[in-house]
């Protein structure tokens, strides 16, 4: 097997835990996703007004528009049309419901917690050089939160919803990412694999699901079994729409904390990692429309301490995140968190319509919703500053 120099003392770390999992992480860093980098390499030759207007009309079901479309792009909507066979939409409420009791501590868990850990992988080193965080990066933080809300949305995840539409969109901007990033001097595959490799990808959805699960407990949230195993069923079914092939695609919570596990043992730390994962925090106080100076300091420090807490002192550390008073520890820290969460429950009992109508104005606060409608444009150049809009 090709071994990314990147990951060779990483691999040997990950084999002394669990050889299979290490053997098939391995072996995905160096794929991609084969159906929709073919895609890309022939809506290349259209114009990319051409391109979205067959990507809108094959995500809103236009027959008549799409059968202009080049081949593989109606093939490719029609082979995504229905659902595996272990989907089960009606079993999706649960998880539903569960998110949005818990909505504030689910975005919490996300900002502090998983998106950060996310970070810490090589996956880093796509984000770095194309710069969208740099560029765009409250735009693209906003739009994270925008398909995490609509996944979780009633009928989100049908064929008509827009988690469904957003989940299929991010797998075409990642493969167009991809593409772009390939044929650019600046990026190693003999040193790195393949760029947003299907490693990463299937990397990153155990963290949007089990470890945000394990987040959002130790912030405070209540969950049951059935909660827990539909919450996760949702981000599976999301991760297929994603493009992550069936091989590294987690079936339970368990098989999620040990891939992701075997993740983190194998990924090679980076200073990308440390760059970004600092701006994520930094960028917090903009996602929620706060300028005053000082105001965004009080929150983006407060927002460290409870990272820390999440992801741990030694990841921490590694992340270069600027040192604790000695006073302040993690478990001092979530108990805040947790006493700050009683108290707006308690208020939110007393004045339940008030804040119910916060967290949900909240969850679209701090999302990005344009006018006009989602934009299915794919990134014209590797680096986001020079590319149009998308």
């Amino acid at each position: 097997m090709k071994i990314p120099t990147d990951y060779a003392d990483g691999y040997e770390r990950a084999r002394a835990v669990n050889p299979e999992l290490a053997d098939r992480y391995l072996a995905h860093t160096i794929v991609g996703d084969p159906e929709a980098d073919a895609l890309m390499e022939e809506l290349s030759a259209l114009d990319p007004e051409q391109v979205y207007r067959f990507l809108q009309a094959g995500m809103d079901e236009e027959a008549e528009v799409l059968r202009d479309a080049p081949p593989l792009l109606q093939s490719f909507f029609d082979g995504i049309e229905t659902p595996p066979e272990w989907v089960d939409l009606d079993a999706f409420g649960p998880g539903i419901r569960m998110f949005h009791r818990n909505s504030n501590l689910v975005l919490a868990g996300m900002l502090g917690g998983v998106l950060v850990e996310g970070f810490s992988t090589n996956i880093a080193k796509s984000f770095f050089i194309t710069g969208r965080l740099r560029d765009q990066g409250v735009r693209r933080l906003q739009q994270n939160n925008r398909h995490m809300i609509e996944l979780f949305f009633p009928g989100g995840l049908t064929r008509q919803g827009d988690g469904w539409k957003l989940s299929v969109r991010i797998r075409l901007v990642h493969a167009q990412v991809r593409r772009l990033l390939t044929r650019s001097e600046e990026w190693d595959e003999d040193a790195w694999g393949v760029p947003l490799s299907a490693a990463h990808t299937g990397f990153a959805i155990t963290a949007f699901s089990a470890r945000l699960l394990r987040h959002i407990r130790r912030l405070g949230a209540s969950s049951d079994r059935e909660e827990r195993s539909s919450f996760m069923q949702v981000w599976r079914y999301s991760g297929h729409l994603l493009g992550i092939p069936e091989s590294i695609l987690y079936e339970t919570e368990q098989d999620a904390l040990d891939l992701f596990r075997v993740g983190v043992l194998m990924e090679p730390p980076s200073m990308e990692s440390v760059v970004l994962a600092n701006s994520l925090v930094n960028s917090a106080p903009l996602v929620a429309g706060i300028t005053d100076p000082g105001e965004r300091s009080e929150l983006a420090s407060y927002v460290y301490h409870v990272s820390r807490a999440l992801i741990g002192k030694e990841l921490a550390t590694e992340l270069q995140y600027p040192r604790a008073p000695w006073f302040i520890t993690s478990t001092g820290v979530l108990a805040w968190f947790r006493w700050r969460q009683r108290i707006d429950l308690l208020a939110g009992r007393l004045l339940p319509g008030r804040r119910r109508g916060d967290a949900l104005a909240t969850l679209f606060d701090i999302s990005n919703y344009d006018e006009g409608g989602i934009l299915y444009r794919l990134p014209t150049h590797v680096h986001a500053e020079r590319s149009d809009r998308w």
